[in-house]
């Protein structure tokens, strides 16, 4: 834990050394003085344990964290419990033995952390939960973009590009994520007086987007007018829309997801994905590096007033504001804030042009 150490050394200033004429080398000592060197402050120490790196999200996170702590002169010791809740819980624990100041947590399964992150505060760390909410787990911070208007906005968007009465899919990520909670509680909120009605939900665990195919034809096959599809994430909206192209529906079906992913971005300008709600992840990674310095030096964090009950306790929060991407936005919210590049968002298509000049 940083603290600063002080060194005391004696320096023996040696005087005059002088020869005399029977050849014995004597010494004259000057009184000795005691200087205080003081050893620089030692680098607060950040564990950050990560759910999985299977989504391109949580790299750009990781590196916008371990950026933004160095610069404020932390050192942060990452972990990656690819999507293991009891390989995530041995590295928590091996952070808490490395006595780390502060401990941030994208949690594998938001149930199952409660305790080794209340043994990560029985140990004097300060703990954050990123991105999800810990359950009773009282963490001293949680940061995260705001979820229920992550749903809002993907049901105002169906609403406006869907027939009235018409009925929709929901494929979400898993259950243990809390934050597929409260985006489907913003999301029913806003569709339950709109006339549209939810005629197919599925999961899919530890948000293998793979498993939206299987969903994805079950829910066809028994409701084949589906109108519009609530996707978790872009992943599973990739996958939807793979599935949909294989009966050439795709694009013809609005199709929402959530994370700005660049294939998600390449899929709104080819015209396969109706609108994915964008969250600049480097924002909330800065934002919880700058916190968890604050916290390792004993400052208080101001959330604004801001909480979330975890189930046990009312946890500080802070709420990042996420926006929906459609087409008509696209430029202006994901390109010219230097998110990604044109050359990157459009490739596909100025490959299509390139092909189509050729013909």
């Amino acid at each position: 834990m940083a603290l600063k150490r002080k060194i005391y050394t004696t320096v023996l200033l040696a005087a005059g050394l002088f020869l005399t004429g029977c050849g014995v080398v004597e010494t004259e000592p000057e009184e000795n003085t005691e200087t205080e060197v003081q050893e620089e402050e030692s680098a607060i120490s950040i564990g950050f344990s990560f759910d999985t790196f299977v989504l391109d999200r949580w790299l750009r996170d990781r590196d916008a964290f371990v950026a933004t702590a160095e610069e404020l002169g932390a050192e942060t010791n990452v972990q990656n419990a690819n999507g293991d809740v009891e390989e995530q819980i041995e590295q928590i624990r091996y952070l808490i033995r490395k006595q780390v100041d502060v401990l941030v947590v994208v949690a594998t399964d938001c149930e199952a952390l409660s305790d080794v992150m209340t043994e990560a505060k029985d140990a004097g760390i300060r703990t954050i939960s990123y991105d999800r909410l810990i359950h009773n787990a009282d963490t001293d911070l949680y940061i995260s973009f705001d979820n229920e208007r992550v749903g809002e906005l993907m049901a105002e968007t169906l609403i406006e590009e869907v027939p009235e009465n018409s009925e929709i899919f929901m494929i979400q990520g898993p259950e243990a994520d809390n934050n597929v909670q409260l985006v489907r509680k913003g999301f029913e909120r806003v569709i339950e007086d709109s006339g549209l009605k939810v005629v197919y939900t599925a999961n899919c665990e530890g948000w293998l987007a793979e498993l939206a195919v299987e969903s994805l034809n079950e829910g066809l096959e028994e409701y084949p007018k589906v109108a519009g599809i609530m996707c978790g994430n872009d992943g599973i909206a990739g996958q939807v829309i793979n599935t949909l192209a294989e009966t050439r529906r795709a694009g013809s079906i609005p199709v929402v997801g959530q994370d700005g992913d660049l294939a998600a971005c390449q899929r709104i300008v080819e015209g396969t994905q109706y609108m994915t709600v964008f969250k600049q992840m480097e924002k909330e990674a800065e934002a919880a590096a700058e916190f968890a310095v604050k916290l390792a030096k004993g400052e208080e964090i101001d959330s604004g007033g801001v909480t979330m009950n975890d189930g046990s306790y009312d946890v500080p929060a802070y709420l990042l504001e996420p926006v929906a991407v459609t087409e008509d936005n696209l430029d202006e919210v994901v390109i010219d804030s230097g998110f990604y590049s044109r050359e990157d968002v459009y490739l596909n298509v100025q490959q299509e042009e390139s092909v189509s000049a050729i013909e």
